[in-house]
């Protein structure tokens, strides 16, 4: 992990070597191993270190070759191809190797390199800084862009050190927190401050600024082999060499273990290896335990992986902690509102770690997107019109997700094959549009007397109204949810999404404090690449999902873990945890804290959640809605001195 920063001038001038200072000193807990900067007319850089690989020794900050300086926070992972073919040493830094290859092939040298990657590059003979991040937005970039100016950092709240830096609040940006929907990959809590999107690139020259895509996956292709084993082989290369290039580290190193298949996917491959690799070193995991809450509590499945001896696991005992524990401290390393409920969980792993010396952390974050469990099969077998091949999916997902048959049958009879009939003919269009109605009142009748809240509900109506927030949403929602022919699409919609960089940047920021770097197996862009050009029977059959994922990992994965189709319910341990440790969860929003939030959120609505929450008779939303209150409550509360009026 490193801290970047950087400064343009588009007149040439001077950058301030105090700006640079102050940014790489509130960037301090990205790195302390070393630190520097680097100046030149119109431009200035500065990078911290968090040394995490044997090659980071001879990392240079910033790194230089002739006109070419650079600033990385990077780790390649097709190293060995790329030593070969630009004639380096083997032990070169990972910021020279990006400087090398752009030095070769200019622009397309991201088309060369795999890994996690923010990086920037000026050259001094053609006045240019270009920039890039990686695939799926791992390492943080964040940049502010103005009539002369240019300033990037690897954490937002290091632009505000350059006085000219606008701190104006985007309340576009105060409601996707608020409804949980994050379509946008660009746009930040703040107004005219903006992320990278993942696999983009920024130049900056004479001509102006320009973000230009790189790198897209491909929905249309389908890769074809022999036989399922072929696809379990070949899966099972592709995730064994994701997880080992994960595990260059010069410190030992850790895997979160929650006992769901992707975590346990990733312990059991990365012990596997470092018992052929580094016989000496175990893995260290890390795993939440609810002994008071069994409906959340993964212990047998945590202790199928655990005792593979070449583990040496760590466990918090979610019981004995708050779900707020440390709650300001957090938010204060967050730039934005925090809205992951059981962040805590990592925050205390991450603790873990760093007292057993561990910098690199391994973590199985949405692996369910980046393989697909393959519900979209079942939809796609019903388009075509196979119903007999349906049958056996679907009493395979029933039994799996213990699901009743007939009604779960019946729903997609109806959308794929009565309602294709009925609207071929003016006639048969008005029978079944007047049957649909008759039973929509029916069924509006029989829930009358249940909550009908909509995501927008928690939002306050004048600002709803204020910023067009509904058009807004509507527009991006179709963008992202267009109807989608088959699996594949769908696969590909799960994956292109922004709540993905949301939540890596949220992770990336609580592990830093802890001089911990986060990485992430399933966001291979070879392995997900593979995973999505998978006919949709590799991905579900039976009805049970990831197939590819449960026949590639045979023999690694426990049997217990291969073959099972549910995971732990992290809720119900969340409200335990609320009601045992902070029986006055959420008072203060109906005092002083109400004050901080009453522009952006329904406090009917919360007041509501509250008082059937203090009478025991809340539901999940009602926990989640004073949960989020109360997260953004605190987050104005840390950053009121920072925002502009």
């Amino acid at each position: 992990m490193s801290a970047i920063v950087g400064i343009n001038y588009a007149d040439g001038r001077a950058v301030e070597g105090k700006h640079i200072v102050k940014m790489l000193d509130v960037l301090a807990h990205r790195g302390n191993d070393d630190c520097g900067t680097w100046y030149s007319d119109g431009m200035a850089f500065g990078q911290r270190l968090l040394r995490t690989t044997l090659e980071s020794v001879r990392e240079e900050l910033p790194g230089q070759e002739t006109s070419l300086t650079i600033v990385a926070d990077a780790r390649i992972d097709n190293r060995a191809e790329l030593i070969a073919r630009l004639e380096l040493s083997a032990d070169c830094a990972d910021g020279q190797l990006i400087l090398r290859a752009y030095r070769r092939w200019g622009e397309s040298c991201v088309d060369w390199l795999v890994g996690d990657f923010a990086f920037a590059i000026w050259d001094t003979a053609t006045r240019q800084l270009f920039c890039a991040r990686d695939h799926f937005g791992v390492k943080p970039f964040y940049y502010y862009h103005g009539a002369e100016t240019l300033v990037f950092a690897s954490e937002i709240k290091a632009l505000f050190c350059v006085p000219t830096v606008p701190r104006r609040l985007n309340e576009i940006r105060v409601q996707e927190f608020i409804t949980s929907e994050f379509y946008d990959k660009t746009n930040t809590i703040y107004q005219q401050i903006w992320r990278l999107p993942p696999a983009h690139t920024l130049t900056l020259n004479s001509e102006g600024l320009k973000i230009e895509r790189y790198w897209q996956l491909d929905p249309s292709y389908e890769l074809k082999l022999d036989s399922d084993a072929e696809y379990a082989a070949r899966f099972r290369a592709i995730f064994t060499e994701a997880v080992r290039c994960r595990l260059r580290s010069s410190f030992p190193v850790g895997s979160m273990l929650s006992g769901g298949m992707d975590s346990s996917a990733i312990a059991a491959t990365a012990s596997k290896i470092l018992a052929e690799e580094r016989p000496e070193q175990p893995l260290h995991t890390f795993s939440a335990v609810f002994e008071g809450v069994p409906e959340s509590d993964e212990s047998f499945y945590i202790g199928a992986v655990t005792q593979d001896p070449g583990i040496k696991p760590h466990y918090i005992y979610g019981d004995r902690h708050s779900p707020l524990v440390d709650i300001e401290r957090i938010i204060s390393y967050q730039d934005e509102p925090q809205f992951a409920a059981n962040l805590y969980l990592n925050w205390i792993a991450y603790q873990l770690a760093r007292q057993q010396g561990v910098r690199v952390v391994l973590d199985g974050f949405d692996g369910d997107s980046a393989v697909s469990h393959g519900f979209g099969y079942m939809r796609e077998l019903a388009r075509g019109g196979k119903w007999l091949a349906l049958i056996p999916e679907l009493r395979g997902y029933c039994k799996n997700f213990q699901t009743a048959f007939f009604p779960l049958f019946w729903s997609y009879i109806e959308q794929y094959g009565v309602r294709p009939l009925m609207a071929k003919s003016k006639l048969t269009r008005y029978i079944y549009w007047r049957y649909r109605g008759l039973a929509d009142r029916l069924r509006a009748f029989l829930t009358r007397n249940q909550p009908k809240l909509s995501s927008l509900s928690l939002i306050a109506p004048e600002l709803l109204q204020r910023t067009n927030f509904r058009q807004y949403r509507q527009q991006l929602a179709a963008q992202n949810f267009i109807a989608t022919p088959n699996e594949r699409a769908e696969h590909f919609k799960a994956i292109d999404v922004g709540s993905i960089v949301t939540t890596l940047e949220l992770l990336d920021r609580t592990a830093a404090p802890f001089d911990v770097e986060v990485r992430y197996p399933f966001w291979d862009k070879r392995l997900v690449e593979f995973c999505l050009s998978l006919p949709a029977n590799q991905k579900m059959r039976q009805g049970l999902t990831r197939m590819i994922m449960r026949q590639g990992l045979a023999g690694i994965l426990p049997p217990e873990i291969q073959q099972r189709g549910d995971k732990g319910n992290l809720s119900m341990a969340f409200e335990q945890g609320l009601r045992t440790h902070e029986p006055d969860f959420g008072a203060a929003l109906l005092t002083d804290d109400a004050s901080l939030i009453a522009d952006y959120i329904n406090l009917d609505i919360t007041r509501a959640a509250y008082h059937s929450y203090s009478r025991g008779q809340n539901t999940p939303v009602d926990v989640m809605t004073i949960w989020k209150s109360l997260n953004l409550a605190l987050w104005f509360k840390n950053n009121r001195d920072r925002l502009e009026p």
